[in-house]
């Protein structure tokens, strides 16, 4: 849901938000604790994609320039090579050459987003952060990017954290899936066993609210939540879910469920699934 912190979280390993409890440890390293200098050394292997790609580029500086600031951490440092990989960065993400020396307001959402890829690969990252990097685009020009984004996953050995609210994207790109409900995961697994699967109310409530054209067997019917978002600024005691939750009990109301592993890649926050509570009122 809108609020639960997911870009949050994403700044936050970028260290463009300061973390205020808990580490970011990326290639063994506590990005919250380095210095400026070794933070800045630490970055050149993350690179994000903002929802916005007309706002996060700078309106003053040329196509060119704003691929060629991606390069200031990478081993690129010859201008004609410089030159040569944004044309080669270009063609990669499905644009001409030529459009190097025009500026972003002369493009449409599609091309701008698709600049902002090639921006990222520019800094030969190991992790592309992906904050909702579709949902401002029309549906074709969507299914455009993804596919752009899958084939650059594969080509280049990337890392991607996707953050999205359409479970169809998250059915087409993802293997691992982490949902989060006002702040906290509250089930993680492979894509199968999170969304073929689903254990935690949430989720099961967020799989049934995706429309269907045809019935399908396999899809857990939940309850349809009632009530607000609680404010993350002031969550509610115990299980932040218990005011929304059809299976709440006296325990959720009072403390905060551990994670409770249902496969070595499968692992659930409810307590329903603990066993001093028996998984027998579970689907």
């Amino acid at each position: 849901e809108s609020g639960c912190g997911k870009t949050t979280v994403g700044k936050g390993i970028l260290q463009l938000v300061p973390v205020t409890s808990g580490n970011v440890i990326f290639q063994k390293q506590t990005l919250n604790r380095l210095s400026s200098k070794a933070l800045r050394s630490a970055r050149a292997s993350m690179q994000i994609i903002f929802q916005d790609p007309f706002a996060s580029m700078n309106p003053r500086m040329t196509i060119n320039n704003v691929i060629k600031e991606g390069m200031l951490t990478s081993s690129i440092k010859d201008p004609a090579l410089q030159e040569a990989k944004v044309d080669e960065l270009l063609l990669r993400v499905g644009l001409r050459t030529d459009i190097k020396h025009r500026y972003p307001h002369e493009f449409s959402g599609g091309q701008r987003q698709r600049i902002c890829i090639a921006r990222a690969l520019a800094a030969e990252p190991e992790l592309i952060i992906c904050d909702e990097p579709t949902s401002a685009l029309d549906v074709s020009v969507q299914a455009q990017i993804l596919n752009l984004l899958r084939d650059i996953q594969h080509e280049f050995g990337l890392s991607f954290l996707f953050i999205t609210h359409n479970i169809s994207v998250v059915d087409y790109l993802a293997h691992c899936v982490a949902v989060m409900y006002l702040g906290r995961i509250v089930e993680q697994g492979t894509r199968d066993e999170v969304l073929n699967n689903p254990k935690h109310p949430y989720t099961q409530a967020l799989l049934a609210a995706v429309p269907r054209i045809h019935a399908d067997e396999n899809v857990v019917v939940a309850h349809q939540l009632d009530g607000e978002l609680p404010s993350p600024a002031n969550p509610p005691k115990g299980c932040h879910f218990h005011q929304r939750c059809p299976h709440a009990m006296p325990i959720c109301l009072e403390l905060y469920p551990d994670s409770t592993p249902l496969s070595p890649t499968h692992h659930v926050k409810c307590f329903l699934f603990e066993e001093n509570y028996g998984s027998a009122n579970t689907n």
